[in-house]
């Protein structure tokens, strides 16, 4: 091998880079758009040097409550103390990671807790490594359990399964801007519209009138958006597939694992599916695991012969710190009740929001959420000088349809971030919401912080908190 050309860095010395040095590798060896687009807001000109709990500390000083829980990875908070001695620990054991010609105990042990915690036979499961993967592996599946014998599937018109070619193929999310080939006979219906799938169930179908659908793929309550399906839309929506033969799959990425109130979102609601997916916070903030989780029967005809054993397999599948670091987790979920923490944030956020929606009712249109994670949809109304104002500013990111409401909202984030030391981030679908995902290890006393820092960035109106975004973007401080 040939000497590189130039300096290697080391970990330690890039713990150390500034932010124009990060800027810097990021336009010549990453993605320098990504330096334009983050860099509108505060937190894009700022070096995260380290996290604790719910807490993220700057290279200048600041500490930074983090609203966001990673996006859905952290409902156990940054570097749960637990997680991180299980992690050093395998570590010191010099435990094997994986190696394809032995069967893990921890694979062994993760599967079985897993489906002592889900209802029904939903006992067989499969890891792997992001939320899009688990939803590729899940659509595979109920493909292959149809012997390919029919070809067509369903998803929801708002829908986000990832960014994979066929998870970008069921998102229904105008955040994805490109056209990708994706698989085959994609249909789409109107999320919470039962009379919707009715429609497509009723009208694809084979020559000798049977289902020509596989699978029908669904967000009981849909992270992006903020919406929930109904108890009724789901236990009519089981009725259906149970009665076509349709594998029935929800994908629960970000709200599983308690995120929502409940272990899973439909648990309680009278409908099972045949496959559940998950990902996010079942790595405990430190491991990149995702897997989904399917009904016995589904699995031993699809999978469960010697020629086809290994026919859906990844070389990462059931890495082994990955998975103890997800046995970890999950035993702290249980051990530490954060489904009824989810519960208890839910009453303290949802009434906080509403209080606040009383009070600025020309700001804020709607509130919803459940458990840890809520949002708030505002007014997009502006006036003609501000509308003036933006039309001299270049970024593609305000040339969409949408660009109004993500300028309304961005000012929301941005202030918060600048002014109170809090992080948020929006929902990037239909509709642009300012989102509010705390990790479940959240106390009431920050939840009020919050709330709080809320109340007084919308108190300043409008108009400021957007000409100060505008300022903030343009002069790059």
């Amino acid at each position: 091998m040939q000497p590189p050309t130039g300096k290697l860095y080391r970990w330690q010395e890039c713990a150390e880079f500034d932010i124009e040095k990060i800027q810097e590798l990021y336009r010549e060896y990453f993605n320098k758009s990504q330096v334009e687009l983050i860099g509108s807001f505060g937190f894009g000109r700022a070096v995260a040097s380290h996290a604790e709990g719910m807490y993220i500390y700057t290279s200048d000083g600041r500490k930074i409550l983090d609203f966001t829980g990673g996006i859905g990875v952290l409902n156990h908070g940054h570097n749960h103390p637990r997680i991180l001695a299980a992690r050093v620990e395998f570590q010191k054991q010099k435990k094997m990671e994986v190696h394809k010609n032995f069967l893990s105990p921890y694979i062994a042990g993760l599967s079985h807790n897993i489906a002592r915690l889900m209802p029904e036979d939903l006992n067989i499961s499969f890891f792997c490594n992001s939320g899009a993967e688990a939803v590729e592996g899940a659509v595979k599946l109920a493909y292959k359990y149809h012997d390919g014998d029919r070809k067509h599937i369903l998803h929801a018109d708002i829908s986000f399964h990832g960014k994979l070619l066929g998870a970008a193929g069921l998102t229904g999310s105008p955040e994805l801007v490109y056209n990708f080939p994706t698989i085959p006979n994609i249909e789409c219906f109107e999320y919470g519209n039962i009379e919707s799938i009715k429609d497509l169930v009723a009208k694809i179908r084979k020559p000798n009138g049977k289902s020509d659908i596989y699978a029908i793929i669904l967000e009981p309550f849909s992270a992006s958006s903020l919406r929930e399906c109904s108890a009724d839309f789901l236990k009519e929506l089981r009725g259906i597939c149970s009665g076509e033969g349709i594998i029935l799959i929800f994908d629960e990425v970000y709200t599983g694992w308690a995120k929502t109130g409940e272990l899973f979102n439909f648990i309680g609601k009278g409908a099972i599916p045949d496959i559940v997916t998950f990902s996010k916070s079942f790595g405990g903030g430190k491991s990149s695991i995702s897997g989904y989780t399917t009904r016995t029967p589904l699995f031993r005809k699809a999978y469960d012969n010697l020629n086809e054993a290994t026919l859906h397999s990844t070389t990462f599948s059931g890495f082994g710190e990955e998975c103890i670091t997800a046995i970890e987790a999950i035993n702290i979920i249980v051990d530490d009740d954060y489904v009824g923490k989810s519960k208890r944030i839910h009453l303290r956020l949802s009434n906080g929001l509403k209080r606040l929606q009383g009070k600025y009712p020309d700001l804020i249109n709607d509130v919803r959420g459940s458990g840890a994670l809520h949002g708030v949809i505002f007014n997009k109304d502006i006036n003609s000088f501000v509308k003036s104002l933006i039309s001299l500013i270049p970024a593609k990111v305000f040339k969409d349809e949408r660009f109004l409401s993500k300028l309304i909202t961005g000012s929301v984030i941005s202030e918060l971030f600048s002014a109170h030391n809090v992080l948020t981030f929006f929902g990037d679908n239909r509709e642009i919401s300012l989102i509010i995902s705390p990790s479940l290890i959240v106390s009431d006393e920050e939840l009020d912080t919050f709330l709080d820092a809320l109340d007084r960035t919308l108190a300043i109106g409008k108009l400021t908190l957007i000409l100060n975004f505008l300022k903030q973007k343009v002069l790059k401080k």
